[in-house]
């Protein structure tokens, strides 16, 4: 499969397939494709797929997109302003990333969730305490909010994060939460009452606008007159 990246801030993902060659995409992710690609809906993984594919905030059912003849073109826009991010991950490679992070890939690539260990990270982390776990072998598109910056850390080094900053990182990162130190910094830093930490080793990938704080951005702008 062959595969092109097109725009900035609103971005989109072309696929080129052979004949018999599938990709797979969330429910309502593809945008356009030529008349040789047929589209089958499915729960991938069965029930308990569907079951955690919702929790980790993807759909039930998946569709799976295989070109039939000739050179077959598919396109996955991005949901939101942002970045899509291309992976090649080899056979038993993971990434955990946030909630909804998964927009397409090849049939070969597992969608899991993923759960956080720790009580804390689960409760102020900013994502909860479900994550989603993508496993190669495979292509995998994932879109993120904004920007993406990648980090790698060493043995030991930490990045202290703002909650929703935290895009994607490898399973050998550790992830955890601290508090804000002193009374000032808490109520008055603008930062809340906790930070996310990133422990080394492994690479780790953090976004610039994480949808939520740009919809409360947004939320200013909105009338909120009432009637009379």
């Amino acid at each position: 499969m062959r595969y092109e990246i097109k725009g900035s801030n609103l971005p989109v993902v072309i696929c080129e397939l052979n004949p018999g060659e599938k990709v797979v995409s969330e429910s309502g992710a593809m945008g356009w494709m030529t008349d040789n690609i047929d589209m089958d809906t499915n729960m991938k993984g069965g029930l308990f797929g569907g079951i955690g594919r919702a929790f980790s905030g993807e759909s039930i059912f998946l569709n799976t997109f295989t070109c039939t003849s000739g050179l077959g073109k598919i396109a996955f826009p991005s949901s939101f302003p942002g970045k899509i991010v291309a992976k090649h991950l080899q056979p038993g490679e993971s990434l955990i990333c946030q909630k909804s992070a998964f927009l397409a890939g090849e049939s070969t690539v597992t969608l899991a969730t993923h759960f956080r260990k720790k009580l804390s990270s689960g409760l102020f982390g900013g994502e909860g305490f479900i994550l989603q776990k993508v496993t190669g072998p495979g292509i995998v598109f994932l879109e993120f909010d904004g920007h993406v910056e990648e980090y790698s850390l060493a043995q030991g080094e930490t990045l202290k994060v703002d909650t929703g900053h935290i895009a994607m990182f490898e399973p050998s990162v550790d992830f955890d939460v601290t508090m804000v130190k002193g009374f000032k910094n808490m109520f008055f830093g603008g930062e809340g009452l906790f930070l996310s930490t990133l422990t080394g080793p492994g690479k780790v990938y953090l976004q610039t606008m994480p949808i939520n704080n740009l919809a409360g951005q947004l939320s200013s702008y909105f009338a909120t007159g009432h009637r009379e």
